[in-house]
């Protein structure tokens, strides 16, 4: 395209014949790989598709521009074209549906070890679906995931990585990126396919044990990169309640667990939160 929000050479299109080539292979989880230009949300399409049969399990949609990403209860994520890794997937996923809740957290656990071994960059996981790193000694979002249910037997996965973004193309001051982070590498092509084949390994991992986060050690790598846990934090409900307390653990069904002073444990799924944020309201 010759469009000028197309030309910035610091930020080369992705190779989707060598994407393909390298991840849809005999035996892979990975079943087909597309990567569109510019979508509204690659969740939404993926959904859409899925829903009227144009898609099948394995499917890998990504989106070099979302012009209307959305992250968790439908909010917004933006980014610059080019800049990020914008990709949703659609599984099947063996195990029981009470045990989808870990889909988004093991999701998190493969983009960590990713980006660790591909990008050499330590990140946090901030139950239940934002991926963190360090940019001048603050915790700031780098990462997005969003699992949504397309019917009984189907889970759209997405999963949205900042990899470029310059301080002044920050959505939010809170926000960062894989660059800013200290990166030793940003090209997308080689990051993508590091987190695709971590997401194939941890998912199978789960399928093989029937969904039960301990037998496959996912619960363990959970809560070693969860920097929720061990914190105080404030829960805010639908409703306008609150819930304060130590985040003590991720239980097996994917729900945080929150201590309150009175030693009361109470488990939250994702879905019963409005936001979590530290009890000190920062």
């Amino acid at each position: 395209m010759n469009s000028a929000r197309w030309s910035d050479l610091d930020r080369p299109p992705l190779n989707e014949t060598a994407l393909r080539r390298a991840l849809v292979v005999d035996g892979s989880l990975w079943t087909h790989l597309e990567v569109a230009e510019s979508l509204g949300s690659t969740n939404t399409e993926l959904v859409r598709r899925a829903r009227e049969g144009g898609a099948a399990p394995g499917t890998v949609l990504i989106a070099e521009e979302q012009t209307a990403g959305k992250g968790r209860l439908d909010r917004a994520w933006s980014a610059p074209p080019r800049s990020g890794l914008f990709f949703s997937v659609l599984l099947r996923p063996g195990p029981p549906p009470e045990r989808w809740g870990w889909i988004p957290l093991l999701a998190g656990v493969a983009v960590a070890s990713a980006l660790a071994r591909a990008a050499g960059v330590d990140t946090g996981l901030k139950w239940p679906n934002d991926v963190l790193a360090v940019h001048e000694d603050e915790e700031r979002k780098i990462g997005g995931i969003l699992a949504e249910r397309v019917d009984e037997h189907h889970v759209v996965l997405g999963i949205g990585l900042n990899v470029t973004l310059r301080e002044d193309e920050l959505p939010v001051p809170t926000a960062g990126s894989l660059a800013l982070a200290g990166a030793r590498g940003t090209d997308r092509d080689p990051l993508l396919r590091a987190v695709l084949r971590a997401l194939e390994d941890w998912y199978g991992r789960w399928t093989e044990a029937g969904g039960d986060p301990s037998a496959g050690a996912l619960l363990d790598a959970y809560a070693a990169g969860c920097v929720t846990l061990g914190r105080t934090v404030r829960a805010m409900l639908p409703g306008g309640d609150d819930l304060v307390g130590e985040a003590v653990a991720v239980d097996g069904d994917g729900r945080l667990v929150i201590a309150s002073e009175q030693g009361v444990q109470r488990p939250v799924a994702a879905g019963d939160i409005v936001h979590l944020r530290p009890a000190t309201g920062k």
